[in-house]
């Protein structure tokens, strides 16, 4: 399976539970994950997409650590599984928010 299709399923799952997924350039930034995905609640989470089996470069881990000690969460998928497990995740987070 193509990094593409990855990406594209997460863009869709996302959107499903009212999210955006922005897609971020590397253009200027070395090793910016793929996407910064926007949710209800304001939950940010950066997120490396990857092809099934492909694990990110060196530069791009530098980068998920100065985004985790800013306190950011990123996450690095690959799969379609790996995004349904995410999805819910999400989802727990935001009931979690909103009910309080």
């Amino acid at each position: 399976m193509l990094e593409s299709r990855v990406e594209s399923y997460l863009r869709k799952k996302v959107k499903e539970i009212g999210g955006r997924c922005i897609k971020l350039s590397a253009e200027f930034e070395g090793g910016i994950p793929d996407r910064m995905c926007l949710f209800p609640t304001g939950l940010v989470i950066f997120v490396e997409v990857k092809a099934p089996g492909e694990k990110p470069r060196k530069l791009q881990l530098v980068y998920h650590r100065k985004l985790r000690y800013m306190g950011f969460d990123v996450r690095v998928i690959d799969n379609h599984d790996t995004i349904k497990k995410f999805i819910d995740e999400v989802k727990e987070i935001i009931a979690r928010v909103s009910s309080k």
